[in-house]
């Protein structure tokens, strides 16, 4: 088995996706980090998939065993980050960590209706019925208190789906 390392892409200027899609479509293993923001497109907003860092993907290759040649050809990329004429490898540790950091949140696979538990500050321990996302670090809930719903707001840390 042939050691794999992480290396670094410039694609072109908005084509990330499309770079990433065709490495992928010629069987490289690509990470293409991305966040959801909220945009407005058309008069209405909607949740729009942005890269993390725009212009760079991140691909895993080998030395010996890949041929790198197509990668250069392939639409949307521009190239091989390199210094002098070595590319430049990232550490496996800050792929993971990426991984995670923008792996999907609670918010973002929830949808209006579902149960989720309490899992920190005065209400733990209750459920709820997650209603919708209030920005980037807070969800509104309906909590049943004293025989009526009421809508609270807390952190997208403190809720676990049921």
């Amino acid at each position: 088995m042939t050691s794999r390392n992480w290396y670094v892409i410039q694609c072109k200027a908005k084509e990330s996706f499309r770079a990433a899609e065709n490495l992928e479509n010629q069987g490289f293993e690509v990470f293409h980090p991305f966040i959801q923001v909220e945009k407005v497109r058309q008069g209405k907003l909607k949740l729009i998939d942005e890269p993390l860092f725009p212009y760079y993907l991140f691909i895993h290759l080998s030395e010996v065993a890949d041929n790198w040649r197509p990668i250069r050809s392939t639409r949307g990329v521009l190239k091989l980050v390199s210094f002098g004429h070595q590319p430049v490898r990232v550490a496996d540790e800050l792929v993971e960590m990426l991984r995670e950091r923008v792996a999907p949140q609670p918010e973002d696979y929830l949808k209006a209706g579902d149960r989720v538990l309490i899992e920190e500050g005065p209400f733990k321990g209750l459920n709820a019925i997650f209603q919708t996302k209030k920005g980037e670090e807070r969800v509104i809930l309906l909590l049943d208190l004293l025989q009526k719903q009421q809508r609270l707001e807390v952190p997208v840390k403190a809720i676990r789906p049921l």
